[in-house]
């Protein structure tokens, strides 16, 4: 059965003439209000074009969106108390650890620091939800018992991942919205921006990480994003910066790369982190997740040096860990929830997974073998790494399964539910088009990002809420989604009552 679809939220297609219009004004609006990235293709530090986007904001449904929005909370708190939990941790990763030598260093130096007594209890998680709709939930009417209970057809979301680092679109999320809100302007359809919600990220963001400043109480000390050696995506971590100096001009923001730290970091006497004769109270890692940020072992010794500080990490060691595709898996077992979550908020949750299989060698790692390999379109098979471009779809699936299905190797990866998510058409504005020429109309899809910041220690949660949110879309026939890996587009959600969106 085909995908339903939902209704744009504009007639399409728009006048040509007036479509060449606004494409240009929206181009201009994005480069001149730095919703921007570095070409990955013509490298230039000094020259900035803007991010892809879509012209028009993508319909979604108006309770789901505020369903996702209510329960970002409970997943702050249960990613906290998993990361928290060396036991389930440990337990988790076991398998992967021996095959996985990115995420067994990340552990080695998990087991080091919890050996050593860990410096700082307090933890700041700035983390993102991803979900997308599910097609088969489209049109149907709702059950009874169902958490969302209405009357008449309803649609659900499943979710695709938790990220607890570098959990990117604190200011492109937001920007998306603006370019909206200024196209729908500049169509005439004013009365039309009321449906694009409120979107805070960026301020939300930078407030947790001073409300980790303080709690470092010393007014001296320094917020330290941990970046790429090249950043491309640098208006999205420059803004964070801006508004940090916006709401605090007495926090000085200073950038280090994992080599520069290797250089330059050390500890005081107090296991304070003290860069270049700067204490640091807050670490901000947007890079370090992957393994071609650590190009040698003293890189390596930078981030243990990290763990061992005074200074609290964004994500520490142990949430970045709770942030693994394995751990993830390992949470949508039956009974695990329980664990960590109570009544109400563990169905809440149940409700949203999809199904995540692990691939150990074991009964239930040779099922999901041979699912993957009967049934190869209906599953995403994921490795323990962030940034996008890593997951394997479709016919590949089937492929890569066989390939590792007789070594230790399956362990470093799991299983998930592909989720099939509504279409629609719009249009996406892409830089290095042709001069004057208009982007056809295409077949998309979404995926929406809601951020939470959450700080506490193991014992108690200080500060729990969710802040703000992001939407990309991609063309239907692609697999990735990433806009700073140039396979996505920005966008914003024109929130609908469900009877009134889909076609």
């Amino acid at each position: 059965m085909d995908n339903p679809r939902m209704t744009p939220c504009l007639d399409l297609p728009i006048d040509q003439k007036l479509l060449e219009e606004v494409v240009e004004k929206a181009k201009d609006w994005a480069l001149m209000h730095g919703a921007c990235m570095r070409s990955k293709t013509n490298l230039n530090t000094d020259i900035l074009q803007f991010a892809p986007f879509v012209l028009l904001p993508s319909t979604f449904p108006r309770k789901e969106f505020e369903k996702a929005v209510a329960i970002q909370p409970i997943l702050n708190e249960l990613m906290h108390k998993v990361a928290h939990d060396y036991d389930f941790l440990s337990s988790s990763l076991k398998s992967t650890i021996t095959v996985d030598q990115f995420t067994k260093k990340l552990f080695e130096i998990y087991e080091t620091v919890r050996s050593e007594g860990i410096a700082q209890p307090v933890s700041l998680g700035l983390v993102r939800s991803d979900i997308m709709l599910e097609s088969s939930c489209i049109g149907r009417e709702c059950a009874s018992d169902c958490s969302t209970a209405e009357s008449g057809p309803y649609c659900c979301w499943k979710q695709v991942e938790i990220n607890t680092i570098a959990s990117g679109f604190g200011w492109l999320g937001p920007a998306s919205g603006l370019i909206h809100r200024y196209v729908l302007q500049e169509l005439g359809r004013m009365d039309m921006i009321k449906n694009l919600p409120e979107n805070k990220a960026l301020q939300g963001l930078c407030g947790g990480m001073l409300e980790a400043w303080k709690i470092y109480k010393n007014n001296k000390a320094v917020i330290m994003f941990i970046v790429e050696d090249v950043t491309y995506n640098i208006c999205d971590q420059r803004f964070h910066e801006f508004e940090l100096r916006s709401q605090n001009p007495n926090v000085p923001v200073i950038r280090r790369n994992l080599t520069q730290l290797s250089q330059s970091a050390k500890l005081g006497s107090n296991k304070e982190l003290i860069v270049d004769g700067l204490e640091v109270a807050v670490i901000y890692f947007r890079a370090g997740y992957e393994p071609g940020h650590y190009h040698t072992e003293k890189e390596w010794d930078a981030r243990l040096l990290m763990e061992r500080s005074l200074a609290i990490k964004c994500p520490s060691i142990h949430y970045h860990l709770a942030g693994t595709k394995k751990v993830q898996q390992s949470l949508a077992r039956p009974g695990v929830l329980e664990k960590f979550l109570a009544g109400d908020k563990t169905s809440a949750v149940k409700e949203i997974f999809t199904g995540l299989y692990s691939l150990d060698k074991d009964e239930f790692g040779e099922k999901a073998i041979q699912m993957a390999i009967e049934n190869p379109s209906h599953f995403v098979l994921k490795p323990q790494r962030e940034g996008g471009g890593n997951n394997v779809y479709g016919e590949n699936v089937r492929s890569a399964v066989l390939s590792m299905k007789d070594t230790e190797e399956r362990s470093a990866w799991i299983l998930m539910e592909r989720i099939l998510p509504p279409l629609q058409h719009n249009y996406m504005v892409r830089p290095g088009d042709p001069k004057n020429a208009c982007p056809p109309i295409s077949e998309v899809v979404g995926e929406l990002g809601i951020f939470g910041v959450v700080i506490g220690d193991e014992n108690i949660i200080s500060t729990n809420k969710q802040v703000g949110h992001m939407l990309r879309t991609k063309l239907s026939t692609a697999d990735e989604g990433g806009v700073a890996a140039g396979l996505g587009a920005l966008d914003s959600p024109y929130l609908v009552d469900l009877s009134s969106c889909c076609e």
